[in-house]
This record gives C-alpha cells, sequence and structure tokens, in this order.
C-alpha cells in the first residue's frame, strides 16, 4: 500500500485506479487529504467548511461496496464467467476520490452553504445540486466546501466570512475568483478535483493564478439546476466545470457532470465520454494565436510565457499562426457593455435572497464587502436600454469569435492580462481588463485555461484555449498534448 501522504500527490484518475485494484483503501486515501487539510489550510484559506466525520463515513461505505464486489467476483469466477480482476472497471470512475465543492451552486444536502456570506455563515443546504449528485454516483467523497467571494460577484477570492485565499504557488498572490477556494485546495493537494463556476472566467482565473487546470464547457453541456430562478440573467452565462492538476481528470470529471437534466432549461441532449479524446493528434489543427483580444492590456511578463507556450503547441504538432480580433470596440467600450448584465446578475441574486431568505444584503453593511455593495449599487443603475446595448456587444463578440473558429480549429490567449495580483489587492478601476475570460462566457464556447509557466519573479500565468461550440473534446485534445509537450507537475512540488 501507498504510504499515506503519497496519495495527496497523485491524480483523481491514479487515485481511483489504486482504490479500484486494492492497493489503497477509499478511507487512506481521505485520511491522507484531511491530512493535508490540516497541513496547509491555514496559511492558504481555501475551505469554508470541512466535511470531516461525513468523508470518513463514505469512505468506509465505499471501502465495504469495494469488499463486497471482490466477493461477489470471487463466487462468479468460481462458476467459470470471465472478469477483470485486476483493473475493477465496474466499479464507479470516481471511486474513493475526494472532491473539493464550491460554496456557491455546489450544494449539497446537510452541508453548510454560505455563498461566500458572513450572514449566511449558519446556513444549511437543504437539496443537492445535480453536478453534485452525478460526482457521488460516480463515486466521489465530498471533503469539504471551498472560498468564493460574497455571490461570486469578483475575479480575486475575499470575504467577510474567512478572509482571502492565497496561490498556493506564491501565497503573496491572491488565488483569483470566484472559484478561488477550489483551485488554491487543488494546487496545494488538499483534494485532486474540485468544481467551479463560471460566469465570467471564475474556474479559469482561479486556475490561471494556482497554476492548475480550469475547464469552463460548453454553454448548456452541464446541467444548471439552480432554484427558485432557473432563467435569471446570470444563468444565460454561467456553467460550472472541473479544476484539477491533469487534463486526464478533468476530461473524467467532465463525462460525469456533462449531460442533459429535466431540470434545467437550457440543457443540451449532448452526452460524450471525453477521455477518448486526450490521445488525439492535433498535428492538423490550426490554432489562432491572439496575443490580446486586440484591446486588453497584457503585460510583457505575461505575452513571454504565453508565447512560449504557443510554441510548445507548434511543437506538438498544430499551426499555429497570430490573428487579429477584429471586434471594432475600446476596453471602456467593452468593459461598459459586461458592467451591465453582471451587475444586475449580482442584483438578482441578492433579490433572490431576500426572497428566499428575508435578509436585504443592503441593511447590514458592516457583514458585507464593500465590493459587493457598491457593485449592488452600479446594478440599480441600469436599466433596459444599457442592457440592449450590452446585449448588441456581446453579439458584435460572438459574430467576432465565431468568424475565427470557422477557419481555425482554436484559438489560445492568455487567461490573464497580469500575474501579480496580491492577496489583498482591490480591482476597482481595471477589474474588466485583467481577465481575458468574459468574453468567452458572452459566447459559450468551451475554454481551458492550461499552466503555461511563470514569469521570471515566479508568478503562474494561464494559457486559454477556446473550442468551437459542443467541440469541447478538441479544447481537450489539445491541453493534453500541452501537457504532453511541456509538462506542469513541477508546479506542485
Amino acid at each position: 500500500m501507498a504510504h499515506a501522504p503519497d496519495l495527496t500527490r497523485l491524480s483523481a484518475t491514479e487515485l481511483a485506479a489504486r482504490i479500484r485494484t486494492n492497493d489503497v483503501t477509499a478511507t487512506a486515501a481521505v485520511e491522507a487529504h484531511l491530512e493535508r487539510i490540516d497541513a496547509r489550510n491555514d496559511e492558504i484559506n481555501a475551505f469554508v467548511t470541512v466535511c470531516r466525520d461525513g468523508a470518513l463515513e463514505e469512505a468506509a461505505d465505499a471501502d465495504r461496496a469495494l469488499e463486497e464486489r471482490d466477493e461477489q467476483r470471487t463466487s462468479v469466477s468460481r462458476t467459470g464467467s470471465e472478469v477483470s480482476h485486476e483493473t475493477g472497471e465496474d466499479v464507479e470512475p470516481l471511486s474513493g476520490v475526494p472532491v473539493a465543492l464550491k460554496d456557491l451552486g455546489a450544494q449539497k444536502a446537510g452541508v453548510r452553504h454560505t455563498y461566500g456570506l458572513a450572514l449566511f455563515s449558519d446556513h444549511v443546504a437543504d437539496r443537492t445540486a445535480a453536478i453534485v449528485e452525478r460526482l457521488e454516483d460516480a463515486g466521489a467523497i465530498v471533503i469539504g466546501k471551498t472560498n468564493t467571494p460574497e455571490l461570486g460577484h469578483k475575479g480575486t477570492t475575499d470575504n467577510e466570512l474567512i478572509g482571502a485565499t492565497a496561490s498556493p504557488i506564491d501565497t503573496d498572490l491572491n488565488a483569483g475568483g470566484s472559484s478561488g477556494g477550489s483551485a488554491a485546495a487543488v494546487a496545494a493537494g488538499m483534494t485532486p478535483i474540485a468544481t467551479g463556476s463560471d460566469a465570467g472566467g471564475s474556474v479559469r482565473i482561479p486556475a490561471a493564478a494556482c497554476g492548475v487546470y480550469g475547464f469552463k464547457p460548453t454553454f448548456g453541456l452541464v446541467p444548471d439546476d439552480r432554484r427558485p430562478n432557473a432563467f435569471g440573467r446570470e444563468t444565460q452565462h454561467t456553467t460550472a466545470g472541473p479544476i484539477t492538476r491533469t487534463v486526464e481528470d478533468a476530461a473524467v470529471v467532465l463525462s460525469v457532470m456533462a449531460g442533459p437534466h429535466p431540470a434545467d432549461p437550457n440543457a443540451v441532449p449532448v452526452d460524450i465520454e471525453y477521455r477518448g479524446a486526450l490521445e488525439s493528434s492535433i498535428d492538423d489543427y490550426r490554432i489562432a494565436y491572439s496575443p490580446n483580444l486586440d484591446v486588453f492590456p497584457v503585460t510583457e511578463a505575461v505575452e513571454t510565457v504565453i508565447d512560449d507556450a504557443v510554441a510548445a503547441l507548434a511543437a506538438a504538432g498544430a499551426t499555429v499562426e497570430p490573428v487579429d480580433i477584429d471586434h471594432g470596440y475600446t476596453m471602456a467600450e467593452l468593459s461598459e457593455a459586461a458592467m451591465a448584465p453582471y451587475a444586475t446578475g449580482v442584483i438578482e441574486s441578492a433579490t433572490l435572497l431576500e426572497e428566499t431568505h428575508g435578509i436585504d444584503l443592503r441593511d447590514h453593511p458592516d457583514e458585507v464587502s464593500d465590493s459587493l455593495l457598491a457593485m449592488l449599487d452600479v446594478g440599480t443603475a441600469y436599466g433596459p436600454d444599457d442592457i440592449a446595448r450590452s446585449g448588441i456587444v456581446r453579439t458584435d463578440m460572438y459574430d467576432t469569435v465565431q468568424a475565427v473558429l470557422d477557419e481555425y480549429d482554436l484559438l489560445v490567449t492568455p487567461t490573464l492580462s497580469r500575474a501579480d495580483v496580491g492577496l489583498h489587492d482591490v480591482l476597482e478601476t481595471d477589474a474588466w481588463e485583467w481577465p481575458l475570460t468574459w468574453p468567452f462566457n458572452w459566447t459559450g464556447h468551451p475554454v481551458a485555461s492550461a499552466p503555461a509557466g511563470l514569469t521570471d519573479r515566479g508568478h503562474p500565468v494561464g494559457l486559454q484555449l477556446v473550442g468551437r461550440r459542443f467541440a469541447d473534446d478538441g479544447v481537450l485534445a489539445a491541453s493534453a498534448a500541452l501537457e504532453r509537450e511541456r509538462p506542469w507537475d513541477h508546479l506542485y512540488e
């Protein structure tokens, strides 16, 4: 049996394989990750809630189920039936693997669910989200809930509940947001996989800031069964996605999470096993490279790392060509168009809390961050004309990206324009200029952030890989090729 501390270095796929073949127990896997949380969480501040007792109970149940499987196999084998004793392929793909859930959207019945709000520090979820049900049905064990800014309203993770979350690669840096706790937990080895949700970059921003892999699927691929408002403004550009250390783990988790669900009116009838895409050659891929989407103020430090990662894609066999993104807007015009739907989406979220829990966030200024209060004020100032203008800009951006992807298989860009956002930095004036992520929430295309390398100062940089709609497998194939050409597992040593 592997020594317990080594288990936190394994990918979810490797860990599940060891559990399937009885090299290690689910209990040992959970205990190892709980020990890692105990050792690192005080410094990084990734977890809001640790489900210690529940995770150990579920691990014990998983071990008993595996024992019963082996007994049944022994019995079947005696009858002469052909059963694979070596691989355990009939067991759930994530059997015994710890998973961390973002404390926003990915609720589990009976577990604390705060939305990142100090006002909801004692709130317990009364239902389990569809993606969590699917992860648990696949054998994953919920080990805890991870930190997020209040209502996921910004691209850094800090709140009045437990404070800021640090990047494990450099704890002077913020983990990014809004899925910062999930990305930090994965990077620090406190869990091999975690959930995130992405309305403007909230999976990809922290993936870049923490040096891990984050995947935003095509809109509608992963179900969103939120209630009571399934048709909210934010719903139209938000999707859940996996945060992992390896592309293979992301493919496995995406395969588990994806597929239509009757509670999601936006779900699409696509159900694919994505792991098979990982060995695909990218020799015939044509990749468009935009260093800044023509308008974002990308720093030289970031561009240097990105240029190197793009060269690695070419070395892996793809044809890479620089392109202009002719959307015709200034940064100020894009930022204004982006703010209208996002700020009004936050207003909707706050209104739902008032409707369902009787709490008006603006009545509690001492328990709500200044940045959220400011977002609420901004959101109330927008009217129908602003939303209409935003929709026109969004349509133009969709047409622009679609035109590029009509000619190329992928578009690659930096994930973030800078790599030096401090632990307690407040991004206000350049909040929309920092991430090159949110345009692809507008367009609905699948997009990943893969580790591209480190700047001269040791700050992690992410490379965005944008694919055609419903060609999520192509994004994964190119990501896997990059990982083979330029491995990034050394970032977690």
